[in-house]
């Protein structure tokens, strides 16, 4: 289970730091939910009224095995300073984060 932790960790991580910083301190939560089933998995979904929007969900892989860990599935948009709406949708599994958008280099 700390692979799940450090996983879970690492994710949040990658996507907060990929968002730029922006001066909309009075933006407001326009939309959320929320659904955790406990160990099986979890999804929710925040949009913000700067035009943020974030939705991520999880399921339990390989419950019972040496390779048990999340699954995390979702996606995240904001506006660049640039005045462009950047979207990301990624797959974060035993794989790894694996990324996807328009302005991402394809590898």
């Amino acid at each position: 289970m700390k692979f799940v932790a450090v996983f879970i960790v690492l994710c949040i991580s990658a996507v907060a730091l990929s968002a730029p910083l922006d001066d909309s301190k009075n933006a407001v939560i326009t939309g959320y939910e929320n659904d955790n089933i406990g160990i099986e998995g979890y999804k929710f979904h925040v949009e913000t009224s700067d035009g943020k929007s974030f939705a991520e969900e999880g399921e339990l892989k390989d419950a019972g095995t040496d390779d048990e860990g999340i699954a995390v599935k979702g996606q995240y948009s904001y506006t660049g300073p640039d005045g462009v709406v950047y979207s990301v949708s990624y797959v974060a599994d035993k794989n790894g984060f694996q990324p996807v958008g328009d302005h991402i280099p394809k590898v």
